[in-house]
């Protein structure tokens, strides 16, 4: 591949990648990190180009869920060093201190609605509420999710209608489902 082509190959990724990417590590983490990692898997995009398959964006997110947890872990040695270095010297006054930014777990907007799926998705297991998210906010199908999680369309999929199962669960503890009205079979307002 020429240098003029892999260029383009690359400028067309990036336009496909771009936003859904950045989205979903806006999801995750704070918009610094989230810039961060979106640059590091730009980079693993162009370096790896040659293996980036037809349908990228699965393959794309891999890279930056990996990216992601590279930083996390970056972070916390980081915060680990800090604390030793504290401990060993310890600053002579106390400066204000900003509080560290806290992780955007995915609330979608203020409505009471978005509050009560946030908080249902919190009381699934991680992997059940990683799949779901996957699925409607990064609008992957089952063969995508599949690439996303290392396993076979046929498991993404019955690992998907369990978890939407499971958040249905969690979400009836709110009162019915978001969303959905309930109708008593032969009522009067299930039958108009």
């Amino acid at each position: 591949m020429t240098d003029t082509a892999r260029e383009k190959r690359m400028r067309d990724l990036v336009v496909l990648i771009a936003d859904p990417v950045r989205r979903y590590l806006h999801r995750r983490t704070d918009p610094a990190t989230a810039d961060d990692v979106i640059g590091d898997t730009l980079l693993v995009c162009w370096r790896r180009l040659d293996e980036v398959p037809d349908d990228a964006l699965p393959w794309a997110i891999v890279v930056a869920r990996q990216c992601l947890s590279n930083a996390r872990r970056a972070e916390r040695r980081r915060t680990r060093l800090i604390g030793r270095i504290i401990a060993i010297d310890p600053p002579s006054a106390t400066a204000d201190e900003n509080p560290a930014a806290s992780t955007v777990d995915g609330a979608v907007d203020g409505t009471a609605e978005a509050d009560r799926v946030t908080t249902a998705l919190a009381g699934l297991r991680r992997n059940d509420a990683e799949i779901l998210r996957l699925w409607a906010w990064d609008e992957l199908t089952s063969p995508q999710l599949a690439v996303v999680l290392g396993i076979s369309a046929n498991a993404a999929a019955i690992r998907l209608h369990r978890a939407k199962a499971r958040l249905k669960q969690e979400l009836l503890k709110f009162g019915s489902p978001t969303g959905h009205m309930t109708y008593d079979e032969g009522s009067e307002d299930a039958r108009r």
